[in-house]
């Protein structure tokens, strides 16, 4: 029988930047437009006024509140604070579903659901990845560590959800197959953002977007445009958008290149502001799960030049143009020549615009995850009554 009642649901996560930050948003405010109540707990520390004002769009949407505390990003004695500022605010907000996404966040809901299963209250613990933990090298010690601990978790798990089929094969192979539920849900990007951006009459060639750190690739985006440049034969002009802890490092590169005046950078801004400014968007990270900046890229209309990581194979298509070997400049600096001397290059590798939006639209994704809570609740439900029948 179909259970109406509105679920309340909390996700939790560490640092309010990025991919999970944009995941947890578009699904609150999905879920909440359908008449649940929704919840965020995540870290304090991390952010600014870019992320700030992501938090007061979004707060309309939070019926059970924002909560924000002390989440360290490393493994230490604080996170035991944080684990218990985190069960009290939880427990009085008696949820149906919590969500935990990334390493940390993950821990806290499962834990802490687990904690309120000891003491009889029904709630579905959900687990996703979002790459995180699975970027960890499984022959390492810190690797092994990390993939043990999410090993021992399962037992504290209902469902773990990935984005894409590249996280479940990267964590079948570094921790095992799932013992709980698990289901592949692609990220999913709001109607609103299938609209093309049009390039402004000033648009650079190309653009970087995101977070300013090697895992992300800032370092090979200058080299392989000063290879573009060097193979085509005259200026081009390039664009970086974005926070983190290596930007002065970056500013130094392009200094020592000679690229100073043709690559502007610029602080964070909502990406489909950012696509105003240029022509191409590049992708080159070194290790992906599903990134954002592809879909809400494609969504626009711009073509999309990206490393073969992740799961970016699973929307440009595995043979594309457009995909680089990952950690490779001049590899990347081949496909920026191309989109920028091969006539109709960005037709051909731009996905076809229904499918891609049937695929990956918010509605999709938040639809195929509510299906999931509510499949999971009426489970919860079932395994309590015999522990309230005996008390």
């Amino acid at each position: 029988m179909h259970d109406p009642r509105p679920l309340r649901i909390i996700h939790c996560f560490r640092s309010p930047i990025g991919g999970i930050f944009r995941h947890v948003r578009d699904l609150a405010e999905a879920h909440a437009k359908q008449g649940h109540q929704v919840g965020i707990i995540c870290d304090s520390t991390t952010g600014g006024s870019y992320e700030d004002a992501l938090f007061d769009e979004i707060r309309p949407f939070l019926a059970l509140g924002l909560v924000r505390l002390p989440i360290r990003r490393s493994i230490g004695p604080t996170d035991l604070a944080a684990l218990w500022s985190s069960y009290k605010e939880i427990r009085s907000l008696q949820p149906d579903i919590l969500h935990g996404h990334g390493a940390k966040g993950g821990a806290l809901a499962r834990i802490i659901g687990s904690a309120l299963r000891v003491n009889r209250y029904c709630v579905a613990r959900l687990y996703s990845p979002h790459g995180g933990s699975l970027h960890y090298d499984k022959a390492t010690l810190s690797g092994k560590t990390v993939f043990f601990l999410e090993r021992l978790q399962e037992h504290l798990t209902d469902a773990i959800v990935f984005v894409c089929d590249f996280e479940r094969r990267t964590y079948e192979a570094k921790v095992g197959k799932p013992r709980p539920r698990s289901e592949l849900i692609y990220n999913g990007i709001d109607d609103r953002d299938f609209e093309t951006v049009h390039a402004r009459p000033d648009a650079v060639d190309f653009l970087y977007i995101g977070m300013l750190r090697d895992l992300k690739g800032p370092d090979l985006f200058i080299d392989a445009f000063a290879q573009t440049e060097r193979i085509i034969g005259r200026p081009l002009a390039a664009m970086m958008i974005g926070d983190g802890p290596q930007r002065q490092e970056y500013e130094q590169m392009m200094l020592e290149r000679g690229l100073g005046r043709r690559i502007a950078m610029l602080p964070a801004m909502k990406a489909r502001d950012a696509f105003a400014f240029t022509r191409n968007v590049v992708v080159p990270s070194r290790a992906e799960s599903m990134p954002y900046i592809v879909l809400e890229a494609l969504a626009a209309r711009k073509p999309v030049i990206a490393s073969r990581v992740g799961g970016i194979p699973e929307v440009l298509g595995t043979q594309s143009a457009a995909l680089a070997a990952p950690d490779d400049a001049q590899a990347l600096a081949g496909v920026m020549t191309a989109a920028m001397t091969e006539p109709g290059w960005s037709i051909r590798v731009m996905p076809d615009a229904d499918a891609f939006k049937a695929a990956f639209s918010t509605s999709t994704m938040a639809g195929s995850i509510m299906r999931l809570y509510r499949q999971l609740v009426p489970e919860q439900a079932a395994k309590r009554a015999p522990a309230a029948n005996r008390s």
